[in-house]
């Protein structure tokens, strides 16, 4: 059972629709404040032109008779100010600090604030309320005091009526917001269904009994899940290349490694019975053994699974140099001379030590093994301003032009090889691990023998000084 995993992420339909429903409400909340703004300033311009329609006919009934400022109240103004919440009006005229009539404690205005003829209107407190003021300054002939007129009301009509509008406003919001939420669920489901086909489509795997490695058919995709199902199907591409290539890989090994194991056993049956020729033979076979596996471990790393060795700074001579005091001891077994030319001060390349010295043991190894008694085996490096070249040449046999198209096949024993004792594996290493290196690895007849050159392009620099391991 998988284990659950230490942090729980949200839903993604929980997370989609808080995605959509937050901005939503962070809207609804600003137009909510908007709004109850807005509102605030048309019921006051709405109350205060009412309100100012009762101070101009008020006022405009102050008049100067016989030298004496006279005004007649109609009640026609009072009535314009009648609601149904019944606020309270006040009224106040007086003649510069002389109340003429109204309320005399009404708060009155410092008179060169107003302006002559032009209502001004303010909040004010009275008598424990809050009020509002509209009020004018006139000047009257013959009169050298100015005459002010301010009409007064409570809040209260103003306050229901914002109050009614903003709960409007409140509803409206509120119903907007539930209708988009109801809305947005069923949306997020239609959205997500091809996702929820992904899904089922993975999940559709785990009743195999074997695992099954073709690709998704989860039907059309949006373009944004195109790339996820992709790459998905890509690592099953890739899962299948190497579960694949570890069923080949295990099959050729059994099958390589059953004739030696036999003959073993053979020999061993005969050692028993005092064949003095059986631990020889053991031996040998041994050998065989070892060589084969060997091989097979470097198979193994040349076609490990990945991304490019990471690369470094090898010098090429340096490699060689260490190749040959590996396979010396072979060479002087088989009486095969191996010679080495290329420049003192060394030739460096970016690429992975590891894999190289596997290519060039493995080259160097097959030259050894079906060239012929008494001849050479030639390694070569040259540097040209595009191609760095290393070269491995023998006198041997060569191949035929079927084997150069056969040459580098795993478990091949080309019809050269003659009674040589080999895996089949020594070329085929060659060629995995110069596919990694992004190299060329080249087979030429030369008649006699064979070349087998290690293409490596645009060097990084050569001609530096490396000090070669002997």
């Amino acid at each position: 059972m998988a284990a659950e995993p230490s942090e729980r992420a949200l839903a993604l339909r929980t997370r989609l629709l808080a995605t959509l429903i937050a901005p939503l409400l962070t809207i609804a909340i600003v137009l909510g404040l908007a709004g109850a703004t807005l509102i605030a300033d048309v019921v006051r311009r709405t109350n205060d032109r009412v309100l100012g329609g009762a101070l101009g006919a008020i006022s405009e009934t102050v008049q100067v008779e016989r030298g004496e400022v006279t005004l007649d109240l109609p009640p026609a103004a009072f009535g314009m100010l009648e609601n149904t919440e019944r606020d309270n009006v006040y009224y106040r005229i007086a003649v510069g600090s002389e109340l003429l009539t109204g309320y005399a404690d009404l708060p009155a205005p410092r008179i060169n604030e107003l302006s002559l003829d032009e209502p001004r209107f303010r909040f004010a407190r009275f008598r424990g309320q809050g009020i509002r003021i509209a009020e004018v300054r006139r000047s009257l002939p013959r009169i050298e005091q100015p005459v002010v007129v301010q009409v007064a009301e409570t809040l209260e009509g103003r306050n229901v009526l914002w109050r009614r509008l903003v709960l409007a406003l409140l509803i409206g919001e509120v119903v907007l917001v539930g209708v988009a939420v109801l809305l947005v669920r069923p949306a997020l489901a239609w959205s997500l269904r091809p996702l929820d086909r992904l899904r089922d489509a993975v999940a559709a795997r785990d009743t195999h009994a074997t695992p099954d490695l073709s690709p998704l058919k989860p039907g059309p995709l949006p373009v944004e899940l195109r790339p996820l199902a992709s790459s998905f199907d890509n690592l099953l591409a890739r899962l299948e290349r190497a579960t694949a290539g570890v069923r080949r890989f295990t099959a050729d090994a059994s099958h390589q490694m059953r004739t030696p194991l036999a003959v073993l056993k053979v020999q061993v049956a005969l050692a028993r019975r005092g064949d003095p020729h059986a631990l020889g033979e053991i031996a040998d076979v041994a050998d065989r053994l070892e060589h084969l596996v060997t091989q097979l471990l470097a198979l193994a790393r040349a076609e490990e699974a990945g991304t490019s060795p990471p690369v470094e700074e090898v010098d090429l001579r340096e490699v060689a140099v260490a190749v040959i005091n590996r396979r010396i001891a072979q060479a002087i077994d088989a009486g095969i001379e191996i010679t080495l030319s290329a420049p003192e001060e060394g030739v460096l390349i970016a690429s992975h030590r590891t894999l190289l010295f596997e290519i060039l043991s493995n080259l160097v190894d097959n030259a050894i093994r079906y060239n012929h008694t008494g001849r050479m085996v030639a390694l070569t490096i040259t540097s040209g301003d595009r191609h760095t070249i290393l070269a491995v040449a023998d006198d041997g046999p060569g191949l035929s032009d079927a084997d150069l198209a056969r040459a580098g096949e795993r478990f091949v024993r080309l019809t050269t090889s003659g009674i040589t004792e080999g895996s089949g594996l020594g070329l085929a290493i060659a060629h995995s691990a110069a596919q990694r290196l992004g190299a060329q690895l080249q087979l030429t007849n030369t008649h006699p023998g064979l070349r087998a050159e290690l293409v490596f392009e645009t060097p990084k620099r050569s001609g530096a000084t490396a000090s070669p391991r002997r």
